[in-house]
This record gives structure tokens, C-alpha cells and sequence, in this order.
């Protein structure tokens, strides 16, 4: 019965797949109809049916990601058939309002790049124009290279680099090696990475804490080498490459020796000293002054104090210099001694990053920097403060109003600026060849402030943000044509326009009992230090304006760098 033609089809394979199927309760029945008489339909409830379901003569839809293991290859390294070739790592997904027309080619710096694609929603992103390279392998495990990511951002956030630059490289990074649906975060002390394979996939994320920073531009200056050639196009770096060359970084030496970072310190303190009239005696009791307390602060790091204790220890040597030497009758400015010596201590580098990043959206990492620099500022205080009560109670005659009395020497002052600068570069550990640089860009930004501050009677506030602005162009454009950080370019040609003086008036105004001068000029030397920080991020803004991004419509590049409305 089963096999009759009739029924089955009357061909073999119909017959096999008659034979298949699971036999029904009708055909064990009693009532199964003669032979000859068709079975009567179905009962209607018997063939349930959705409004959802697929219509007859349509071919059902795959998802077009399938679930899988976030652990897995990125799939843009999957290689499928006998010629292998990449398959694409994005979903078929468009936003409603249509994906952005922004072309990020490789004509343009890595660090624009990446900046353009994380100030957009994670859902806007476009597909970046990369070369997919094909490989013979599926390509590195998500976990080994979220791992490379955060340690390339820890040296980086480390270093002194800013919050949005570091998120550009981790994110530089995670792209080139496949992982473009991922989302780096850094804070002060935090990073952390999280990548998501597919909209129904479970994502990753991983974290890595900056327990100590130290300053070394030469490691900085690696890294974004690194950086660079693992989002090159043309330039193939594997993951063990780039775990090797990661762990030469950080065992390679600094280029400078102990000896003679105490010397730079000496002789930006002199320099500095010289800035505000100074002679050579002052010079020399400046550097020595700084010097000592660069070796004090040394003792206290080796006895494990923190960081605060450190700079209290440095900052009462040079004002005890100047103390002296106004005890001793000697004919020398002992301000412009304890001026130099706090030019050596004022924390600029962290100021300017913490500004610049409260400025690019990143509120808490600048938070933590400005209160940082609100604590080694409070350290210095009560260094100098200890030391100048002590020598008021002696008898030092030391006069507030010395600041009205610095000198128009203006090559002296100029030489003295470069030489700051010089020493600045190398207290920073800079390569060789960018100090030069940075000690020429010192010399011009003292040159513009001089010029609009003595020559042509401008506030002084605003002078220091116009040289502080030119010293930031000039950075940023040299770091665009190098590809490197702007760092070193600008950190050390920052150093002549620190507030100094201002630091030091205010703090001899309040050991005197002149609460209001005191706090006036304590103001002024923070509106000087604000004034610098801003005016390196503009010039730093400027410079990325005058770079256009190859191919891209100035709505979208507008649309792009937006971080908020206001509400």
C-alpha cells in the first residue's frame, strides 16, 4: 500500500521518500479507506498557521551573522575556498539617517583617522577604505589583541600623552588587527577595551590599570612609531612582531644619564633666573640651588615617599639659596633665585594635559590631572612657604616689589629662553633630534610674548595664550609631518612662559601677611598657567583645520569632530 505508484509518485525516489517519513495515526487506523477512495482532508485546526510566517514561493531569509564565540578570529580574517580572501567584518546595517560619506584613507595622519571615526556613535560609524591584507592564517585570537591594545595605551597615558590621542592609538590598533566594532575608554588611572564580534554576539572587554607614569618622550615617540606601522597599509606587522617590538620599548634605557638630568635642572633653573633679571651670580646660585633639591627629591623617591613630599623636599633648597644670599648682604636678587628654582618644579606638562583634555570631552581624566597638579602646586607652597617664613622671621629683605624691576635685555633674555627650553627637552628625556627643535620654538615663543607683552603693551594673559598658541601650531604641524606626538615639540618650548614669578610674589606676599596681594598674584599665575593650556590646544585645533582629510565633504568632517549641543 505504502509503495503504490499512485501515491508515491511512481518513481524510486519518491518511493525512498515516502519510506522516510514518519508513518501517521491515519495509517493505523481501522478506518482506513478501500482502496481506490481518496483520503479525506485534514481537519482545519490541524494545519496551524502565523501571520508571521513566511508566504509559499518565498525563500527564507539567514541571519546575516551568525551566533558565534566572541573568543573567535575577527571574521575579517576568516579565509574561505581554495583562494583565500577576507570576508567583510560588518554586518549589513544601516542607520537611519544613512551612513556618513567620510573617506579615511591612508594619505592621511593615523591620529585624524582614528579621531574622526571614535567622536562618532559607534552606529554611524562608515566602513574605513583599508586594504584587507590576505592571509594564510584565521588571524590573531580577540583576547591577544585587545592585551597588545592596552598596553600600547598604558605607555602612552603614562608618558603624559592626552586621554583622546591615547583612545585614537588603542583604537588604531584594534581596527588594523580586525576588531572594528570596539570601544576604548581611558581615565586617568583605568583603561579598558571592549569589542563586540555582532550585534547578537556577547562582547569582550578587557582593562588595565597605569600604576605608575614617568616622563620619557624617547618611549613615547617609539610607541607611536609602532603605532604607525601597524596602521600602515603598507607595512605588514604581525602580533608576535608587535608584542617584540613593545617589549624593546620598555626595556630600553633612557637616553639621558642621572648626572645629567640634575644638571639640566640646574641650568633651566638659571636660565629661568636670567629671564627675570638675573645676573650671573643669581645664574649660578639658582642652579645650585635647583640642583639640591633635585637630589633631595631623588632621596625622598628612594625612601618610598610620595610624590608630594617629593616636591615639598625639592622646592626649599633654591628658596633657602635665595634666604641666604639676602642674609649674606650679597648684591643679588634673591627673587629671581627662588623664581628660577620654582620654573624647575611648576608642573606644566601635566597642566597642559589636563586642560587639553577637559577641553576634547574627556571631563574626568581632566578632573584627575588638574587635581594632581592642585596637589604637587600645594607641595611647592609649603616648601617655599616654610622657608620663606623662617627667613622673614631672620630678618631677609625681601621685597614683592622687585617684579616691577626686570630688565629690557632683550638677547640675553632670548639666549636664556632657549637654553630653558634646552633643558627643559632633555629633563623630558627627548630624542636628540627633536631637541633642537623644541629649543627653537622655545626661542620664538619668547620672542612673540616679549613682543606683544614689552613692545606693544599687551596684558600679559593674553600675550602668554598667543605665544603658547604658535608654540601649539608649530607642534602639531611638525607632528603631523613626522607622525609622531606633539608632545615633545611642545612641552619644553612651554617652559619660558611658566608663571614663575608670579608663583614666588604670591607666595612672599602671604608669608608677609599681605592676604590680598598675595592671593592677586597667586590668581594671576593661574590665569598665566590657563592661559599656556589653552593656547596650546588652539594652536594644536588650528592645525588640524588647516589639514584637510583627503576626499571628505565638509559637513561630514564637521559632523564628526561635534561632541555636544549644550543641553
Amino acid at each position: 500500500m505504502v509503495g503504490d505508484p499512485k501515491r508515491s509518485g511512481g518513481t524510486p525516489e519518491a518511493d525512498a521518500q515516502e519510506d522516510r517519513k514518519p508513518q501517521s495515526d491515519e495509517a493505523h487506523s481501522a478506518f482506513t479507506p478501500p482502496e481506490g477512495v481518496p483520503l479525506p482532508p485534514l481537519p482545519e485546526e490541524e494545519h496551524p498557521t502565523s501571520e508571521f510566517a513566511v508566504p509559499s514561493g518565498l525563500a527564507q531569509e539567514h541571519h546575516a551573522e551568525p551566533e558565534g564565540s566572541a573568543f573567535a578570529p575577527p571574521r575579517s580574517q576568516t579565509q574561505t575556498g581554495t583562494h583565500a580572501r577576507p570576508q567583510s567584518a560588518f554586518p549589513a546595517f544601516t542607520p537611519p539617517h544613512g551612513i556618513p560619506m567620510v573617506r579615511l584613507t591612508k594619505e592621511t595622519p593615523w591620529q585624524d583617522r582614528m579621531r574622526t571615526m571614535l567622536r562618532m556613535p559607534i552606529a554611524d560609524r562608515p566602513v574605513p577604505e583599508r586594504a584587507e591584507k590576505v592571509e594564510d592564517e584565521t588571524g590573531p585570537a580577540v583576547p591577544r589583541v585587545l592585551d597588545l591594545t592596552l598596553r600600547i595605551g598604558e605607555l602612552l597615558l603614562a608618558g603624559g600623552e592626552g586621554a583622546e590621542d591615547v583612545e585614537a592609538a588603542m583604537f588604531g590598533v584594534a581596527h588594523a588587527y580586525g576588531l572594528d566594532r570596539c570601544e576604548p575608554t581611558v581615565t586617568f588611572t583605568l583603561l579598558s577595551v571592549t569589542y563586540q564580534p555582532s550585534l547578537v554576539d556577547d562582547p569582550v572587554t578587557a582593562s588595565r590599570t597605569v600604576r605608575r607614569r614617568g616622563t620619557d618622550y624617547t618611549r613615547l615617540a617609539a610607541v607611536f612609531r609602532l603605532v604607525d606601522d601597524i596602521c600602515a597599509d603598507d607595512v605588514e606587522i604581525s602580533l608576535e612582531e608587535a608584542y617584540r617590538r613593545l617589549a624593546e620599548i620598555r626595556r630600553n634605557r633612557h637616553p639621558y644619564p642621572g648626572w645629567a638630568l640634575t644638571l639640566a635642572g640646574g641650568a633651566l633653573a638659571g636660565a629661568a633666573s636670567t629671564l627675570v633679571g638675573g645676573s650671573w651670580l643669581v645664574f649660578l646660585a639658582a642652579a645650585a640651588g635647583a640642583m639640591l633639591g633635585d637630589r633631595l627629591a631623588w632621596l625622598a623617591s628612594g625612601r618610598g615617599l610620595p610624590e608630594f613630599y617629593q616636591f615639598v623636599a625639592a622646592a626649599m633648597p633654591p628658596a633657602a639659596m635665595g634666604i641666604a644670599l639676602s642674609l649674606a648682604h650679597a648684591e643679588v636678587q634673591a627673587s629671581a633665585v627662588i623664581t628660577g628654582g620654582l620654573f624647575a618644579l611648576i608642573p606644566g606638562r601635566a597642566l597642559v594635559a589636563g586642560v587639553q583634555d577637559g577641553l576634547t570631552g574627556y571631563y574626568i581624566t581632566a578632573s584627575a590631572r588638574l587635581l594632581e597638579v592642585a596637589y604637587l602646586v600645594v607641595g611647592i607652597v609649603c616648601g617655599v612657604l616654610t622657608v620663606l617664613y623662617g627667613g622673614v622671621r631672620l630678618g631677609a629683605r625681601l621685597n614683592p616689589e622687585e617684579a616691577l624691576d626686570v630688565p629690557n635685555r632683550p638677547v640675553t633674555q632670548i639666549l636664556a629662553a632657549m637654553l630653558l627650553a634646552l633643558a627643559f627637552a632633555i629633563l623630558l628625556q627627548q630624542e636628540r633630534h627633536t631637541v633642537l627643535i623644541a629649543t627653537l620654538n622655545g626661542g620664538v615663543a619668547w620672542i612673540i610674548y616679549g613682543a606683544l607683552a614689552v613692545e606693544v603693551g599687551v596684558n600679559q594673559v593674553a600675550s602668554t595664550t598667543v605665544a603658547a598658541g604658535l608654540v601649539g601650531l608649530f607642534g602639531q604641524l611638525l607632528s603631523r609631518y613626522r607622525y609622531a606626538s606633539a608632545l615633545p615639540y611642545v612641552t619644553a618650548a612651554i617652559g619660558p612662559l611658566l608663571p614663575g614669578s608670579a608663583i614666588y610674589f604670591g607666595l612672599l606676599n602671604l608669608a608677609q601677611g599681605g592676604l590680598d596681594s598675595g592671593l592677586a598674584s597667586l590668581t594671576k599665575a593661574a590665569a598665566l598657567a590657563l592661559a599656556i593650556a589653552i593656547g596650546v590646544n588652539l594652536g594644536g585645533e588650528i592645525a588640524r583645520l588647516a589639514i584637510k582629510i583627503p576626499g571628505a565633504a565638509d559637513a561630514s568632517a564637521r559632523r564628526a569632530a561635534k561632541r555636544t549641543r549644550g543641553f
